[in-house]
Formats: structure tokens, C-alpha cells, sequence
């Protein structure tokens, strides 16, 4: 009997998913992507598109019937910049962040999103960061413009160290964020992010509903560092997310 009710609750949660979550989200998505095209016109500086860009992630969460709560957000100076480093298994992964920490932040986005028509000017416009991971030279030009952003106007960079999603686990850490926190000379911030993977698998399209918790961790001070201790960092960052990751 428990098995029946387990198995009509999860055709009801993907039905809802099917015709009320993901309906809205792409309603959300156009009309808040209009929003912020629009307001690129006025401010080239990126910081409108963020705050209509918070807007959007937490429409995409209510309509998905996700709560967010955060542990350690108190840790930040909501004046500060810094590189986020987190855990990436999830599509909603970057609207959970936008909802939760309130700093200005860019983060990277595969080369090929920039040239898909009104999505790529948007990201363009946003003042979001290409990156080309089979070209190592292009990949380090977009660290060197990352750390400039970073030092020149005092926002933050968002980076998945993973180089991308995945389905189980914590994959070994890229070297870029550490690197960037380097040459900017501020502090990295490892997140955990907990809860979002069951919410939305990979290769799924079935939102459920539920709770997820971002943990942030302590900054890293970067000062003094130099380039060459990229590595000793990434190692670093590495325990302390999979240490987050498992805090009761």
C-alpha cells in the first residue's frame, strides 16, 4: 500500500512538474530575459540584469515549490568580493545561489551559450564570462578578465570548479577559480550545495519539490599567495566543499 501511494505521489509531483513548474518557468525565463535585455540599454555595468537576474531565480524556485535556507551566510561581508566555488549537479544550482547571496556576482558560461541569438547578448550584456575549455589560452584570458572585474570594481565570480554538472559525487576541482581568487587578491568561498541533485537529477525534467541548504564555508584570505600555490588552494577548496557537503 506504501508503495502505491509512493508511486501516485510521484506521478502527481511530475504532472505538476509537467503543466504548472515548467510552464511558468519558461513564461518567468522570457519575461524577465526582456526585462534585463532592456535594462542593459541603461546600465552597462551589469548590476541591474543581477538584481532582475535574483528576481527570476526566485520566481524559477517558487514556482518549482523549492525552499531555500542557507547556513554561514553571516561569514560574508554583504560589501565584500569574493570567489564562490560550489558543487554542480543541478540546472537550478545557479538560481538557488542568486536567491541566497546577495553580492553582485558574474560567473562563467560555456563559449557556445554566447552565440545562441538573445540568450548569448544577454550574458554578453550581463557582463558574464565565456569560457572555452579546449583552448587553454582563451580559458586563461577569461581568469585574467575575471580577476580585472574582480580588483577594478569590486564584484564577485561564481565558479563550478567540477567544469561542469555531475550525476553523483564531488569530481576533482580545475585549477581557474584558485587561480583567479589569486590574482585578484581576495578571498575564495568554498558552498555546498545540498539537496538540489534529488530535486532535479541530471537528464531529468521532473522539478520536485523539497528543501535545499546552501552551507558557505570560511574565506580563504588569498593575500601573499602567488600563482604557483593555485594548486595547494584547489586541494584545499576540494576538502572543504566535500566537508560541507557532509556536515550533519
Amino acid at each position: 500500500m506504501r508503495s502505491c501511494w509512493y508511486d501516485y505521489g510521484e506521478t502527481m509531483s511530475f504532472v505538476r512538474s509537467l503543466l504548472f513548474s515548467t510552464p511558468l518557468i519558461v513564461v518567468s525565463t522570457l519575461l524577465m530575459g526582456t526585462l534585463s535585455l532592456i535594462a542593459s540599454f541603461f546600465d552597462s555595468s551589469g548590476n541591474s540584469q543581477h538584481r532582475i537576474a535574483r528576481g527570476w531565480a526566485r520566481m524559477l524556485l517558487a514556482v518549482s515549490f523549492m525552499r531555500v535556507r542557507s547556513e554561514g551566510l553571516e561569514k560574508l561581508d554583504p560589501r565584500g568580493a569574493y570567489v564562490f566555488v560550489a558543487n554542480h549537479g543541478s540546472f537550478m544550482d545557479i538560481p538557488a545561489i542568486l536567491a541566497t547571496l546577495p553580492h553582485q556576482f558574474r560567473f562563467f558560461a560555456k563559449k557556445g551559450l554566447f552565440k545562441i541569438p538573445a540568450l548569448g547578448t544577454h550574458l554578453k550584456r550581463a557582463g558574464h564570462l565565456p569560457v572555452d575549455r579546449s583552448n587553454p589560452r582563451a580559458s586563461l584570458k577569461s581568469m585574467m578578465e575575471a580577476a580585472r572585474i574582480i580588483s577594478s570594481r569590486g564584484i564577485s565570480v561564481l565558479n563550478f570548479p567540477e567544469g561542469g554538472r555531475s550525476a553523483e559525487g564531488l569530481r576533482d576541482f580545475k585549477e581557474g577559480p584558485a587561480y583567479i581568487a589569486i590574482k585578484a587578491g581576495v578571498p575564495v568561498v568554498p558552498l555546498a550545495l545540498v539537496g538540489l541533485r534529488e530535486l532535479l537529477p541530471m537528464g531529468s525534467a521532473h522539478l520536485k519539490s523539497g528543501e535545499v541548504l546552501i552551507r558557505i564555508g570560511d574565506p580563504i584570505p588569498t593575500k601573499g599567495m602567488e600563482a604557483s600555490d593555485r594548486l595547494e588552494l584547489t586541494q584545499r577548496l576540494y576538502r572543504e566543499v566535500a566537508e560541507l557537503l557532509k556536515a550533519g
